[in-house]
């Protein structure tokens, strides 16, 4: 290893360790105790036997059923205990002998009572992210391990940049501004290393999605919509009364991130072809480079913006089939809350895309012209 090579791995390893120790320390806030959690504890375990059953005689399920359970975490693990499993779509499930189950268990007075709460869906859930990331790993290669590395720390941003941001007071809009600016920079550099296509590649996606974002606000005030005008209101209202976070920003924050993806891609596919027609024709004019960015672009542009349309249909289909089962008037249904946020999340972001294609283009060619100076 070159002495180059150490003081860039030495400068590397810094850099992760100060930010992983910046991290570490910014994700602790004192956060209020939004549900009563003393007394109740959520364990592991196995049904051990069916002791009521709730299976009617034409086949349906009525009412709950009574099971033993084989603990297998917290304090009573290894012990036998009796619970109550509910029949219900949101909590409880169907028991049967051997299944594995999450418990809630909860100490009222002299009382230890047991309630399944759900199927223990820990396992499949991380053989499924890990086959993903074996598959990405073994097909992509070297860089596909590097979108993986990239993914796993797409994550860490969220859990402990975005959400200590965001309830410490800072706008979600600009939490998440930073945010993807933090995860940009980290995925360039996973990516093409320090590069000058990782950098036009940086700022295009970032130009991209802070377009995007300023396309959900704009919407959002000529037709008075927010992050208040959202289903699950009751329940971000009661947040919005216990901690700094404001609510009503939320949703212009999360179509910025939705956007991320697809308007890193579009700047990132423009970037790497005009970078390939600099090595081939160092002397091509800024304004040649140019069209060959807008070319790439444009044959990109529309799978994206397609992409994201379909993406927040295919999330809230269930909304638009109601609307459609009630057969609700053109007036009633284009003026409803639900379907002000789902056009804005679909159009904003694909605001972002298209835009991302000139200014991509725009910043390849001042670069190429700048190097040529």
């Amino acid at each position: 290893m070159t002495l180059q090579k150490a003081k860039r791995f030495a400068l590397i390893i810094a850099v992760l360790l100060g930010a992983a120790l910046f991290l570490q320390n910014f994700q602790h806030v004192e956060k209020p105790e939004m549900v009563a959690t003393q007394g109740r504890t959520f364990e592991t375990a196995t049904v051990a036997e069916i002791v009521r059953d709730n299976l009617q005689e034409d086949g349906s399920r009525a009412g709950d059923q009574e099971v033993l359970l084989q603990m297998t975490s917290g304090s009573q693990k290894g012990r036998l205990v009796a619970a109550n499993c509910p029949n219900g779509l949101l909590f409880g499930t169907i028991c049967e002998p051997g299944m594995k189950v999450i418990v809630l268990s909860s100490v009222v007075g002299a009382l230890d009572l047991h309630t399944v709460y759900n199927v223990d869906r820990s396992l499949p859930i991380y053989l499924y992210i890990g086959t993903f990331l074996l598959m990405l790993s073994l097909i992509g290669g070297k860089k596909g391990m590097k979108s993986a590395a990239a993914l796993v720390l797409t994550f860490v941003c969220f859990v402990y940049l975005f959400f200590p941001m965001i309830f410490r007071g800072t706008p979600p809009v600009v939490a998440a501004v930073l945010t993807a600016a933090v995860i940009l920079a980290a995925t360039m550099y996973l990516i093409n290393g320090w590069s000058r296509k990782g950098g036009i590649a940086f700022l295009g996606t970032l130009g991209g999605v802070v377009v995007s974002g300023a396309a959900a606000l704009i919407f959002g005030q000529m037709t008075n919509l927010s992050g208040y005008n959202v289903s699950n209101i009751e329940s971000l209202l009661f947040v919005a009364q216990n901690t700094a976070i404001d609510v009503g920003q939320l949703l212009f924050a999360g179509v910025l991130f939705a956007s991320l993806g697809a308007v890193m891609d579009i700047a990132m596919d423009i970037t790497a072809a005009c970078t390939a027609v600099v090595k081939e024709n160092p002397a091509i004019s800024r304004e040649k480079l140019f069209a060959v960015g807008m070319d790439v672009g444009r044959d990109v542009m529309g799978t994206m913006a397609t992409t994201l349309i379909l993406a927040f249909f295919g999330g809230s289909l269930s909304v638009w089939v109601l609307d459609y089962v009630y057969d609700l008037s053109y007036l009633q249904l284009i003026n409803s809350n639900s379907v002000g946020v789902e056009i804005m999340k679909g159009f904003a972001g694909s605001f972002g895309v298209i835009l991302t294609v000139p200014l991509s283009a725009a910043l390849n060619a001042f670069a190429a012209e700048s190097k040529k100076s």
